[in-house]
């Protein structure tokens, strides 16, 4: 077949068409599909932009104080007043739920992408947390050192956090900071009782330190052991001191050959903690064997020292205990004392527990010798009745926490009010308000009727155990902490007669430390456990002791009575021959 030119002609126009058809519809298809990308495309980043306007608005409404705003918070405040109200006045010390079944309650590590609904977030709380946090406030919760807050603290923690003061600095802290002070010297003149000429002169004194209020009795221990040690280890013809050339160089420069802490073997273990944090490590703290009534032993302690001394060793403090942790025991401070000068030692007393005995005009006396401490640590949150996390260290020298002054062009300045400049914390709180609050609202008077109350039903209770062939009262409570033990029923017989083995002993042991146990599951009542000392079988055998902490004002005779009878029920049902 043969094609002439104008039908090739023909056909190539064709197929152009054809072609052009085909280009047009595709650019056609092309441009739709362009299009609908695009609606897509800004569908889409509506959709994003109105969720991100979403976040926004929610965000904000959580820092604005607009209507919408103040009527969440009035919503959270309803549900929040409803679980408090809940908690508080449930009786029972904790619930029964064990801790593998708690902690698969809090295993997800993912943070939520969106903002959580707060009903949501509430009701989870509500259920998850508090309803198995341990009710301190109950009257039968008597086993640690927390309890029940007087009414003022709840709404004060409101205001305080509202506020969101910074303590650290005058900046963040303008009236907080003189606040803070004033009732920092208002404790330091029940302890101290200086002149009202140096009270004028010092407590609002820039250059001076009546006392620093940190996060707990820890800290307090620890910023008593930093100021003493820079001070025996200052600056001195051409040495820069220890803060700045390091502790070898300072020992050195002073011709000793070590450095130590002394105190009993009662003392709280924030002395083990200052001791590493010092440079010291904790073979360099010694510990004093303390007599039956867990008092240091004094004549151990004299001759500890005469040893230091005599081996070259700078002692950096001889500690004081004002009230055991474990069983309340007060040392001979007056004694201690005497030895600290005599050696020319720094004294801290730690009376975080102990402390507030010196509100008490009937046992103010076993404080005796706490005003000749150069440093005393006090706990608000214990039986100053305060939220947790006030401590304080104060200072029989307003100048010596200048041996730990910090200064920083962007905080803290030197020669300003900045109560930061001479504490471990670079941010915290304003705390300050309570302990502020509580020694106004509840003066000496309400302070020596809480601590003579406590101290009153630590003896009543102790009378109690001591009537019951069921316990052994291991010491007198000298405050109002005591230890005990249950004696199981086959071994009564052998204790009265004082015939006791140390097997007998271990058995014993191992009982109380199920019943402590099997109580604190229980969740009804609470008492918590130690271990003390025992020369009875002529070793220092360790005995298993129920510790009861008695501070709680709404703790009656009754609910100590509850405590001890379901002890005995709970004891009832425990076989030896299943802990043996």
């Amino acid at each position: 077949m043969t094609y002439r030119i104008e039908d090739f002609r023909k056909k190539q126009a064709k197929h152009s068409s054809c072609k052009n058809e085909v280009k047009k519809y595709g650019h056609q298809h092309n441009m739709t599909s362009s299009k609908q990308e695009m609606l897509n495309k800004n569908s889409f980043l509506e959709s994003e932009q109105t969720l991100d306007n979403e976040i926004e608005e929610q965000v904000m409404q959580l820092f604005t104080s607009c209507n919408q705003a103040t009527s969440i918070e009035k919503r959270i405040d309803e549900i929040t007043d409803s679980l408090s109200q809940d908690f508080l006045t449930t009786i029972d010390s904790n619930t029964n739920i064990d801790l593998e079944s708690l902690l698969e309650k809090f295993s997800d590590s993912k943070i939520p992408v969106q903002p959580t609904n707060f009903e949501n977030y509430l009701k989870y709380i509500g259920n998850n947390v508090v309803a198995h946090s341990i009710h301190t406030s109950s009257p039968r919760f008597i086993g640690h050192m927390t309890s029940a807050l007087p009414s003022f603290v709840r709404p004060l923690a409101k205001l305080m956090t509202a506020m969101n003061q910074n303590a650290v600095k005058i900046e963040t802290a303008k009236a907080l900071s003189f606040c803070e002070r004033e009732a920092l010297a208002m404790l330091h003149r029940q302890i101290y009782n200086f002149s009202d000429g140096f009270y004028t002169q010092h407590i609002q004194n820039n250059l001076s330190t009546l006392g620093i209020l940190v996060s707990g009795g820890t800290v307090a221990n620890i910023t008593a052991v930093w100021c003493a040690r820079n001070a025996l280890l200052k600056p001195k013809d051409g040495f820069l001191g220890v803060e700045k050339e390091g502790l070898t160089a300072a020992l050195n420069f002073y011709g000793y050959k070590g450095a130590v802490i002394i105190g009993s073997d009662l003392m709280h273990f924030s002395f083990d903690k200052a001791a590493d944090l010092m440079g010291i490590g904790t073979h360099s703290l010694i510990k004093i064997p303390t007599d039956c009534n867990n008092r240091v032993d004094i004549q151990a302690l004299r001759q500890t020292v005469i040893n230091c001394r005599a081996k070259n060793l700078l002692i950096i403090a001889i500690v004081g205990v004002a009230g055991t942790t474990d069983s309340g025991g007060v040392d001979s401070l007056t004694d201690i004392a005497e030895i600290a000068q005599e050696a020319n030692a720094h004294f801290h007393v730690d009376a975080a527990w102990g402390g507030p005995l010196i509100f008490s005009e009937q046992y103010r006396h076993k404080l005796a010798g706490i005003e000749r401490a150069d440093s005393v640590t006090i706990d608000g949150h214990k039986q100053l009745y305060l939220p947790m996390g006030i401590g304080m260290v104060f200072f029989r020298d307003p100048h010596l926490a200048g041996a730990i002054e910090k200064q920083a062009s962007y905080t803290m300045r030197k020669g300003s009010f900045d109560l930061g400049k001479r504490a471990l914390e670079g941010s915290r709180p304003g705390m300050a308000l309570f302990l502020h609050a509580g020694l106004k609202l509840i003066g000496v008077k309400g302070y020596e009727f809480l601590i003579n109350e406590g101290i009153r039903k630590t003896q009543y209770m102790a009378a109690c155990i001591s009537a019951m062939p069921e316990f052994e009262l291991l010491a007198e409570p000298d405050t109002n902490l005591l230890t005990y033990r249950y004696i199981p029923k086959q071994f009564r017989g052998e204790f009265a007669q004082n015939k006791l083995t140390e097997i007998d002993n271990q058995i014993i042991n191992i009982f109380n430390e199920c019943l402590q146990k099997n109580q604190r599951q229980i969740g009804h009542t609470f008492i918590s456990r130690t271990t003390k000392k025992d020369i009875k079988f002529g070793s220092e055998s360790p005995i298993v002791a129920m510790r009861a902490v008695i501070a709680n004002p709404l703790t009656t005779e009754e609910d100590i009575k509850t405590v001890l009878n379901e002890q005995i029920q709970i004891a009832a049902k425990i076989l030896i021959s299943s802990l043996i």
